[in-house]
């Protein structure tokens, strides 16, 4: 039996054998004793692959996002042990420092915030409870910015893992980031009715029901990014690809900017001159028109790779250098995939030529449109983004005819 568990492949089918298992309904615990040997010689970056190699085998992604915190605990003890080992690098030499050094703020924010909590149900008088609950407010605002960690993961280092065919494991990571936000603005309503003064049966409830889950759920998350997802990364990435993504967590837009000079490498002149239907334009004066367009504008191709976004004074969505070659299905939360999907195949179709949406986002109406490309002879070639910021342009009334230096 060693034997074979010491075969990768083997102990791998054996594994994927025990999640079926588990989403079949078998007992954690009863299949950590059965599988002990097996699973102590589990490692960090085998669960991402058996969780795609799952997926690859028809199970729903929606299945393994619905039960992966199981997988994590059936897989915890050999995780830890495998940690405790692991040599650290030098910080330096660590690509994954900053996102280590952010996890373990927030861990400790964490941490914080439940002492806090905890507290408030047992707190003597109305004005012992609104301290904490204000004390608390300040934390949640702080952990709130957990977003912008999440967002560096889904729009810097998922891509890379995509290029290895490694889509199921972020799909279901970013699936669980989304479960998180929902969860931490149903925290920040709670806090908002704190500190309106409801009743404290009440309010214990919520700090049991809601507050404390969602608190579990980001320690978890920083467990799976620590035993799951950087070894997995550690694994697979090569050199290079490390050196764009430091780029990349540095300013998301260096490295477009950097590539765009490197291109070049010369002064634009007549002789770069491209002839268009209408005009001759230079990639310089090409690049200047998008970027002061007041519109984000992202192509998507017939093959479904973002192939080109416009680099305006303020885009709305964050596109890194990463989303260049990116299926466009992994660019969007995994709820929104679907939508993706069947905008894709109405215009592939030719059964639409047009979707569109608005948006509050961050005290702005966003318009967001997308268009079917099609060549001369009707074929399809691809999707054209375009968002726009539409809030001034709602407020917009009568006429202006005259032109002067008031707005």
């Amino acid at each position: 039996m060693s034997e074979l568990i010491a075969n990768r492949k083997h102990r791998q089918e054996l594994l994927k054998g025990i999640i079926r298992d588990i989403h079949a309904g078998a007992d954690v615990e009863e299949v950590k004793d059965r599988f002990a040997d097996l699973l102590s010689q589990v490692g960090p970056g085998e669960i991402g692959e058996i969780e795609q190699a799952l997926i690859n085998e028809g199970l729903p992604v929606e299945e393994i996002q619905r039960l992966c915190d199981v997988h994590v605990a059936v897989f915890r003890e050999s995780l830890d042990k495998k940690l405790e080992a692991a040599v650290a690098p030098e910080p330096a030499a660590d690509p994954l420092h900053d996102l280590k050094e952010s996890n373990r703020r927030i861990s400790a924010l964490v941490d914080e915030i439940r002492s806090v909590v905890e507290k408030i149900p047992a707190s003597a008088d109305s004005g012992e409870l609104q301290a904490q609950v204000e004390l608390w407010a300040g934390k949640h605002q702080e952990l709130l910015a957990v977003d912008k960690h999440y967002s560096k993961k889904e729009n810097i280092l998922f891509p890379y893992l995509e290029r290895y065919g490694i889509s199921g494991p972020p799909t279901v990571m970013w699936g669980k980031h989304d479960e998180i936000r929902a969860a931490l603005k149903e925290v920040s309503q709670v806090i908002e009715r704190a500190r309106e003064g409801a009743a404290a049966p009440q309010l214990a409830a919520e700090i049991a029901n809601i507050v404390l889950p969602t608190l579990n759920d980001v320690a978890e998350m920083a467990y799976k990014e620590e035993n799951i997802l950087f070894p997995l990364c550690m694994e697979t990435f090569t050199q290079d690809e490390w050196r764009e993504i430091a780029a990349g967590f540095r300013d998301p837009l260096a490295e477009v900017y950097s590539s765009r000079e490197e291109s070049s490498g010369r002064k634009s002149g007549p002789q770069d001159a491209i002839e268009l239907d209408v005009g001759v334009l230079t990639p310089e004066q090409i690049n200047l028109v998008f970027g002061h367009l007041p519109v984000d504008v992202t192509f998507v191709d017939e093959k479904d790779e973002v192939a080109f976004f416009s680099l305006g004074p303020e885009r709305i969505f964050e596109r890194p250098r990463a989303a260049i070659g990116r299926k466009v299905q992994f660019c969007h939360p995994p709820s929104s995939m679907g939508v993706v999907e069947q905008i894709l195949k109405d215009f592939k179709s030719g059964r639409r030529d047009v979707a569109e949406f608005w948006l509050n986002i961050k005290d702005m109406l966003v318009h967001i449109r997308y268009f079917a490309v099609r060549d001369s002879e009707g074929r399809y070639r691809g999707v054209l983004e375009v968002t726009q910021n539409i809030t001034e342009i709602q407020k917009l009334t009568g006429e202006k005819r005259i032109y002067d230096y008031e707005s």
